[in-house]
């Protein structure tokens, strides 16, 4: 890590970088928790990871990094959008949430 992104990140967590962290690692176990926030456990706290250290990070492709095709770019990963769209995320467009809507 450079010293330039050592400094950024020293400041991102000072900042508010850590409770933001924090915030993602809590909706991580709160994700396994339940039933139906299970597959995106995993996410929140690669999530949480990278909030945590932002500067100095590179993303990569998994395809890339592991050679295996990734679940969540295909049909699957369509679904979970899909999912996520209709339970939450047209409540955040229109500024409802989705125990609103039922």
């Amino acid at each position: 890590m450079s010293a330039v992104s050592l400094l950024l990140n020293v400041f991102w967590i000072v900042f508010g970088g850590l409770w933001m962290a924090v915030a993602w690692g809590i909706a991580a176990v709160v994700m396994a928790i339940t039933i139906i926030g299970l597959p995106w456990t995993r996410a929140a706290f690669n999530i949480a990871i990278y909030t945590l250290l932002p500067f100095g990070q590179k993303a990569v492709s998994r395809a890339d990094y592991t050679g295996v095709k990734d679940v969540g770019t295909g049909l699957l990963g369509d679904l979970g959008n899909l999912v996520w769209l209709v339970l939450a995320g047209c409540g955040l467009r229109s500024g409802i949430s989705s125990s609103q809507l039922s």
